[in-house]
């Protein structure tokens, strides 16, 4: 795990959190929370932001490593 992180996975977990911050702007726009309704206001824009990213990481670390031959 000390490995450093790839290009590739970096650059989908920072298009997965810009998704999650429109996706809650947009939940914030329409006014309609009730899918985290439970949760505090404050609270539902970081976790519709972090958990895709946090998934999209993980995803990203445990692919395979794609190979390239050297031409």
């Amino acid at each position: 795990m000390t490995a450093p992180t790839e290009t590739k996975v970096k650059a989908a977990s920072a298009a997965a959190f810009v998704v999650g911050l429109a996706i809650a702007l947009l939940n914030a726009v329409a006014a309609d929370s009730s899918l985290l309704g439970p949760l505090p206001a404050w609270l539902q824009a970081p976790i519709l932001a972090l958990v895709p990213t946090a998934l999209t990481w993980l995803a990203g670390y445990q692919a395979r490593h794609t190979p390239r031959s050297i031409v």
